[in-house]
């Protein structure tokens, strides 16, 4: 009689149940996987037959028998080794060698020749989609154990009155031993205040002597999200302070914390010691990075650094540097905090709710515009230069800035009020506002379990909010009126000013937004050439 074993394939950032059967009958030794499997899970039959001969079985190699393996649903690609430890348990049901109840339990890992379990991708996925379906049991690799046990910080399901036991195991032999009752295996549990911890900056916004207005630019951005770009000459510090950034951006909330480590969980990107993300992202990816390395893509699909970047920075030095094709293809995420993927068999979605942060330097030698050095471009090359950032690129960025050489005065001074504690206070309290805001919405799609249509943000606001949150007196309706007629200010950059304001309003704890929030939101948006 066939078995019938339960596991999960990782499509995106997250995870489909995946029926695996096994039929075992006499007849000539063979051994076939169907279910639209890809090389890694055709090769598996390989690790199976050697790991439990390792484990003290008879393997499928050493048998005259047919054994056949069909994953369900089969019209979805299956993909990795995570199919091991299940397609084994699965046979030796099948041949009668072992015998437990597979019902409520999902299993999940590689196997070694020796049959040891190997760690695979996409654990905190996979828990997340067993809670969803309301399963008692998650059996997989004892190295994922911590982090598929962080859902143990969301509480009970309302499928499940029961707390679903996260089991990591060493061996498959130490697996089949827990099915059968021998052992008892202790279920992972994980706090995720275990893991959380203040992040050590490399720099604080403090150090950088003097560009006052710069990182006033930057407190608006950290505050509301929104996308800045930075114009200097070689040298005035642009990248220094991109790099400070991330020391007055808010923490991380705790539905921010499982969207970023869900994402660097598929990516296999969490770092040992700790399976938590618990800081922004900070992404800096360099100027010759391909479109997929950028946006995501390859076979199968992975996600690419905009990401990667979720709920963070996506840095992009050398602005004009990068291929045009690529930095146009940042232009819908940028609209909409996410990018589908379209392949022949494969259809995803990765959110990309990311701040982008760009320099670049005014011309190919970067002195173009400075009063104390010449610049020795053409007129044709400065203007080939420029031609790589197009208008609706540039027309998403909310904030332009310039950055200019500092005097040796401003070097050598002290700059203590915009140290980062400071500023991060500041920017806290406004992103405060806004959560209290947003979560309260109706318009706002907070109970969604897609976190990607979560607005935290001012900078994520669509059309909706913006009418209801950024109202404005007559006398800031006239000057934006006199920059929309005059073709200065298009139909998105408007409301993009109405964002910024209402973030800068946000600052200042007014309720309201007044003439000079429009004002500084019109200096940051309209910079003559």
């Amino acid at each position: 009689m066939p078995s019938k074993i339960f596991s999960a394939a990782i499509a995106g950032l997250n995870a489909r149940i995946i029926e695996i059967e096994t039929d075992v009958t006499r007849g000539l030794r063979h051994f076939e996987i169907v279910g639209l499997p890809d090389k890694a899970v055709e090769e598996s039959k390989e690790r199976v037959g050697a790991a439990i001969k390792s484990s003290g079985f008879r393997s499928p190699h050493q048998q005259s028998q047919r054994v056949l393996v069909s994953l369900a649903p089969a019209d979805l690609k299956k993909e990795g080794s995570l199919y091991d430890l299940p397609i084994a348990l699965g046979y030796l049901s099948a041949s009668s060698q072992i015998r437990f109840n597979p019902e409520g339990k999902i299993f999940s890992g590689e196997l070694a020749l020796d049959g040891k379990l190997r760690p695979v991708k996409g654990a905190l996925s996979l828990a997340l989609a067993t809670q969803e379906k309301g399963w008692k049991e998650i059996i997989l690799p004892k190295e994922n154990g911590p982090e598929a046990a962080l859902i143990s910080s969301l509480g009970k399901n309302e499928k499940n009155s029961e707390k679903i036991r996260i089991i990591g195991l060493g061996t498959l032999r130490e697996v089949i031993s827990h099915l059968e009752g021998r052992i008892k295996a202790k279920p992972f549990e994980t706090d995720i205040k275990n893991f959380l911890e203040k992040p050590n900056y490399p720099v604080d916004l403090g150090w950088i002597k003097g560009q006052e207005s710069s990182k006033r630019a930057l407190e608006i951005s950290a505050a509301g999200g929104h996308n800045l770009i930075m114009e200097g000459p070689p040298g005035a510090g642009k990248s220094l302070l991109a790099k400070s950034l991330p020391s007055i951006l808010p923490d991380l909330s705790f539905e921010e914390i499982l969207e970023v480590t869900k994402i660097y969980s598929i990516a296999g990107l969490l770092p040992e010691e700790k399976p938590l993300i618990s800081y922004r992202p900070f992404r800096s990816p360099h100027h010759t990075s391909s479109e997929p390395a950028l946006i995501g893509g390859g076979n199968p699909p992975k996600p690419g650094e905009i990401t990667l970047a979720h709920r963070g920075i996506l840095f992009l030095d050398e602005f004009p540097e990068f291929h045009r094709d690529v930095l146009e293809s940042l232009r819908q995420p940028m609209e909409e905090g996410k990018i589908t993927i379209l392949r022949a068999r494969n259809h995803l979605t990765f959110p990309a709710r990311f701040t982008l942060i760009a320099a670049a330097n005014p011309c190919p030698c970067g002195y173009y515009g400075d009063p104390q050095r010449d610049c020795t471009c053409t007129q044709s090359q400065i203007a080939g230069y420029r031609r790589k950032l197009s208008g609706p690129l540039t027309d998403r960025i909310d904030i332009s800035i310039k950055v200019p050489q500092l005097k040796f005065e401003k070097l050598t001074s002290i700059d203590e009020e915009n140290s980062s504690a400071k500023i991060k206070e500041r920017t806290e309290k406004a992103r405060q506002i806004q959560k209290e805001r947003f979560f309260n919405d109706p318009l706002n799609k907070f109970g969604a379990r897609q976190e990607e249509n979560k607005i935290f943000t001012n900078s994520e606001m669509q059309i909706p909010q913006i009418k209801k949150y950024c109202k404005i007196d007559q006398k800031s309706e006239s000057i934006l009126k006199r920059f929309v007629d005059s073709g200065k200010l298009s139909a998105r950059g408007f409301h993009r000013v109405l964002k910024v304001a209402r973030t800068i309003a946000d600052l200042e704890n007014s309720e309201k937004i007044n003439y000079n929030h429009i004002a500084e939101g019109l200096m940051y948006r309209i910079r003559e050439n």
